[in-house]
């Protein structure tokens, strides 16, 4: 067998083995234009150059209601991906409150979503770390996977005003960082209204 020959025949073989990777949206719905100017602090962040269109799914709060992305028409949705065995995660609740509240009267909202397993343990674990307060939605039924992937945590992914998927960031980031406010407002005037 030669070379390449080899390498197709792995390739097949271990494409079959891997489990299948999240579905991420891939209907473009609009051409985003021109990227907006990052400052350095964002320069891992994705400003993606079309829209993409995601499907409706259901999450939780914390008390057991039913909860979804499109209940936010006309916001910046801003979704923040957690768990309580991260330690950068953590780190990042007191920057994403503090984002939530400086921004409570803009077209921003913020939304942390925990991919535990075990959901029914997350409000618990958020009081033990003195964050009882912080409002989080759960995913006891793995949603996430159909509308982004959950591979990576902290990721957060930002929707337009309409609901599609517009830019993300996987991993940590200081969003605590002067800079960041300024750079979110420039996403809400371009994306909320949409």
């Amino acid at each position: 067998m030669n070379k390449t020959h080899l390498l197709s025949w792995l390739f097949v073989v271990s494409s079959l083995l891997m489990p299948a990777q999240a579905q991420v949206a891939s209907n473009k719905v609009y051409n985003t234009g021109k990227a907006i100017e990052k400052p350095l602090i964002m320069s891992r962040f994705i400003e993606m150059s079309s829209a993409r269109e995601v499907p409706d799914v259901n999450f939780k709060d914390t008390q057991g209601g039913s909860i979804q992305l499109k209940e936010f028409k006309g916001k910046l949705v801003m979704v923040n991906l957690w768990a309580t065995w991260c330690a950068p995660c953590i780190k990042e609740i007191p920057q994403m409150e503090n984002i939530r509240q400086v921004n409570k009267d803009n077209k921003l909202v913020v939304v942390p979503i925990s991919i535990d397993e075990e959901s029914d343990k997350v409000q618990a674990f958020l009081e033990r770390h003195n964050f009882g307060h912080y409002k989080t939605w759960l995913d006891p039924n793995k949603d996430i996977d159909r509308v982004m992937p959950a591979d990576v945590v902290p990721a957060t992914y930002f929707f337009d005003g309409s609901g599609n998927l517009v830019g993300f960031l996987r991993g940590y980031l200081d969003w605590g960082d002067k800079e960041v406010q300024p750079y979110l407002e420039k996403l809400i005037a371009k994306y909320a209204h949409r």
